[in-house]
């Protein structure tokens, strides 16, 4: 949301080396990501993937991972069959073992006009706190869809695995800009929904400045994924430093309303704020989904290494 006053109303694996700038100046050097490798994106499910990966599958396979038995049925192979058991129990019983498959973690970013706003600004904090996530995943042999929300759909970018395609994913990152006019967050959601098959793990970058907001979350948790909502606002959106007469203006819709606000007022919409947020982290805990309120000047650091870990998003 623009500012503006009313007396008169005045008239935006990788190596440092190559990281493009629009992602990151200075903090992906190669000893942050050496410490992003070490990360994973946790689930609190075994999940199904399509590729071999470092994921526990809902499914029996051949890997070296011993699981459990389950009687010999006619057509079994025979070469599953265990013999020690037999000649102990004269029972035919049938070894079975875990296999692992990749997981897909769909990035949906915010690319809403809205999120141009903010110092610092809401859409550089979300590209960085996609690409650390992204690179989390890539490390771990996960696939990586990333997606940008704007207008009435979303631009999915083609998937991605492996460190090696980390520049990618930056590049990427990096061109997103702000989509003009409105943005309707539950199409734009559910557009992007349709492009990502399978069940994994749906990550929102958003500052959720949408009426739909709630029922784009229930969505997301309908598909029966983890979802993680990271709910970005700047600083000043959480508590303004204005005074006076102003005229707020709607970047997206460019609507606008006249108010005065004092010191009374700016405690209100602190605490409206606060209930809001509330409001949405009673819906994520209702739905199982993590739910992370941020400000944009959240260190990407603290984010990764402390708020992420402490609520068992990365471990």
């Amino acid at each position: 949301m623009d500012v503006r006053r009313d007396a008169p109303p005045a008239p935006g694996r990788g190596h440092p080396a190559f990281l493009p700038s629009a992602v990151d100046p200075t903090v992906f050097d190669e000893d942050f990501l050496r410490r992003l490798e070490r990360l994973a994106v946790l689930v609190r499910r075994p999940v199904r993937g399509g590729l071999k990966g470092g994921r526990r599958s809902v499914r029996h396979g051949r890997s070296v991972e011993f699981a459990d038995y389950r009687d010999y049925v006619l057509g079994d192979d025979l070469r599953q069959l265990d013999w020690n058991v037999y000649a102990r129990l004269e029972k035919l019983l049938v070894k079975l073992f875990v296999e692992e498959e990749d997981l897909t973690v769909a990035i949906l970013v915010d690319g809403s006009a809205s999120m141009a706003h903010g110092m610092p600004d809401k859409l550089v904090f979300a590209k960085r706190a996609a690409a650390a996530l992204g690179y989390i995943a890539l490390a771990a042999e996960d696939r990586v869809v990333l997606a940008t929300l704007g207008g009435r759909t979303a631009r999915r970018r083609a998937a991605l695995r492996g460190t090696g395609r980390a520049f990618r994913l930056l590049a990427e990152l990096s061109a997103i800009e702000p989509a003009p006019g409105p943005t309707d967050l539950v199409t734009a959601c559910r557009h992007a929904l349709a492009q990502v098959t399978g069940r994994g793990v749906l990550v929102l970058v958003s500052d959720l400045l949408d009426r739909g907001a709630e029922r784009a979350l229930r969505d997301l948790a309908a598909t029966g994924s983890e979802v993680i909502v990271l709910h970005v606002l700047a600083p000043d959106e959480l508590r303004p430093a204005f005074e006076g007469d102003l005229r707020l203006v709607d970047v997206e819709t460019g609507a606008s309303v006249d108010v005065t606000l004092d010191l009374a007022a700016r405690e209100r919409y602190a605490e409206r704020v606060e209930a809001w947020r509330g409001d949405l982290a009673a819906l994520a805990a209702r739905r199982r989904i993590a739910y992370v309120p941020l400000a944009s000047d959240v260190p990407l650091a603290d984010l990764v290494f402390a708020e992420l870990r402490r609520r068992r998003v990365v471990g």
